[in-house]
């Protein structure tokens, strides 16, 4: 048994999916949040000890992406799929659908997990 058990673990490591954990603070009723869209929003963003290191708010203006892998972590992407225009959400994003190993700059280590409060303003798609 002890011999099966390492080869268990090990299986088990490798197909375990890193996952986002999603509280939905404020219900949105505009437009759906989906990939590909741009969006503009308001966010915070901590590390894990509690150490802000981004907010649209203290820049005085929000935020405008489009939702695709070359803008944006996977973990927004992930977290803000089916937000309604209106909707605050918070984000629990862990470093592999973050920046994994790399630092970002002086404020974000490697391996970081990620906490976001992003708050939805608006939703543009092609079909607007």
């Amino acid at each position: 048994m002890a011999v099966i058990m390492p080869f268990i673990s090990l299986y088990e490591e490798r197909t375990m999916q890193p996952e986002i954990k999603i509280e939905e603070l404020i219900e949105g009723n505009g437009k759906t949040a989906e990939r590909g869209a741009l969006i503009t929003a308001h966010y915070r963003g901590w590390l894990e000890d509690g150490t802000e290191f981004d907010s649209s708010y203290k820049r005085g203006e929000p935020f405008q992406v489009v939702l695709s892998n070359k803008r944006v972590i996977q973990g927004w992407i992930l977290g803000l799929k089916d937000m309604k225009v209106g909707g605050k959400r918070k984000l629990w994003v862990p470093a592999a659908l973050a920046y994994g190993e790399r630092q970002i700059g002086t404020m974000i280590p490697a391996n970081s997990n990620l906490i976001f409060e992003i708050e939805l303003l608006d939703v543009l798609t092609r079909d607007d």
